[in-house]
């Protein structure tokens, strides 16, 4: 048996250009991934439209969600989870500018 431990906070830069995802776990019909933000969004007009759930978790930090459709942005904090089905289009409008935000999120089939 080959088990692995890892600590989520760790080796996080100071400075992010761009979002880091590290893929921490993948399977058949499952993935999780650590996603670092600071200051970061979703591109203007960006939509995600994925095609699997999406289970996400603040670790750390805050963020502003829109969803399409919606008329107001859900703030997430820490400890905040949401899950989020395939194709329900979601932006990120803002993350914590000058902290680090950790996600984890856990993509899954139905």
């Amino acid at each position: 048996m080959d088990i692995n431990s890892s600590n989520l906070f760790k080796n996080i830069p100071f400075e992010l250009k761009d979002e880091l995802i590290d893929i921490l776990f993948e399977g058949k019909d499952i993935r999780i991934e650590r996603i670092v933000s600071k200051g970061h969004s979703s591109p203007s007009g960006f939509w995600y439209d994925q095609d699997k759930n999406e289970f996400v978790i603040i670790l750390k930090g805050s963020a502003g969600l829109m969803f399409e459709g919606g008329d107001r942005v859900i703030i997430m904090r820490t400890g905040d989870s949401m899950n989020i089905p395939a194709h329900q289009r979601h932006r990120v409008e803002w993350t914590a500018p000058n902290k680090h935000t950790v996600w984890l999120a856990i993509f899954y089939d139905k």
